[in-house]
């Protein structure tokens, strides 16, 4: 997909978002200046667009802070929003090369592992196929571990992505050990010398204890064969959960050392603010976000592109995203 077909793609799923964020800012700063009235409204414009309540108010005082000519321009406002919401993100904007450095075979027991996890629902196992593509068109082996066992589906999906993309699946039956797939999966793709091992993982949330001691026992025997892995470990979050998605990054962080976000479902969602929330909150890498179900519709997360999207601004003027 083109660079231009890539940001009319993000332009069209934010549009419920972007086109309620710019009305409401219109309707703020039309011919007014700019006081603490004001301010108090956009901030509630922006607790209403998932922000959350501590970045409204951060980004609200920073529009305070600066010099606008005359009645605010609900435009310059907007464009201002844009750059701030975007040098806010721009610490947590990594390009999904970061989880394929150039070393992979360097110093390695085995391949570079990637525990993929999230509540089920999200995304997860059709990211982890769309990373997979990513990572072979850039040359990488990659090799899938269907460790959701909990689910049917979740085998069969990825079977099914594995075959799409072109890259072997390691999987047994419904209901067998989590971990025993993940150990079988470590074992073969060193054994294949293979550079990436993704796997994915149990997103059940209604009993904690479980999830945290599958996951727990996933990582235990994966060390058996590379005492450092996982090396990575990505949260997939739905955007359409909104506030949810907070409690969920930490509730997931509880329970294994989350490195990384992947961010999906921006294209049926008029919640897309809550990525800035996120990034403002708990300081994660994002890696990449989704704006539909195509192999090309996950794409690195791009922070001026995201936030002149938000705002409904043109975005010729932003840079590419990175690979």
């Amino acid at each position: 997909m083109s660079e231009g077909s890539w940001l009319s793609r993000l332009r069209s799923g934010m549009s419920r978002t972007s086109t309620r964020l710019s009305g409401d800012i219109g309707a703020i700063f039309t011919a007014r200046r700019i006081d603490a009235d004001t301010l108090a409204e956009l901030e509630d414009v922006l607790i209403m667009a998932d922000l959350g309540v501590t970045t409204a108010a951060k980004l609200a005082a920073e529009i305070g802070a600066r010099k606008f000519p005359g009645d605010a321009d609900e435009y310059a406002v907007r464009e201002a929003l844009a750059e701030d919401i975007a040098q806010l993100m721009e610490p947590v904007a990594r390009p999904l090369s970061d989880l394929t450095p150039t070393d992979l075979t360097a110093t390695r027991n085995g391949p570079r592992v990637i525990l993929v996890a999230g509540v089920n629902g999200t995304g997860k196992t059709t990211t982890i196929g769309k990373l997979a593509a990513r990572f072979k068109e850039d040359g990488r082996t990659v090799m899938l571990a269907a460790a959701d066992t909990f689910r049917a589906a979740a085998i069969d999906q990825l079977k099914l992505w594995g075959e799409r993309v072109g890259v072997p699946v390691i999987a047994q039956e419904q209901d067998s050990d989590p971990a025993a797939v993940a150990f079988d999966a470590m074992e073969q793709a060193r054994d294949a010398g293979a550079d990436l091992l993704l796997i994915d993982t149990a997103g059940r949330l209604h009993n904690k204890a479980d999830l945290m001691a599958e996951l727990e026992k996933i990582i235990r025997v994966i060390k058996k064969v590379d005492p450092d892995a996982p090396h990575d470990v990505l949260l997939v979050l739905d955007a359409t959960t909104g506030q949810n998605a907070h409690a969920q990054v930490e509730t997931f962080s509880e329970l294994v050392n989350v490195s990384g976000l992947v961010v999906t479902k921006l294209d049926g969602s008029a919640r897309g603010g809550v990525i800035v929330g996120l990034a403002d909150k708990f300081e994660l890498p994002i890696y990449a976000i989704g704006v539909g179900e195509g192999v090309d519709d996950l794409r690195p997360f791009e922070a001026m592109a995201f936030a002149r999207n938000l705002l409904g601004l043109d975005t010729t003027t932003a840079s590419g995203t990175a690979g």
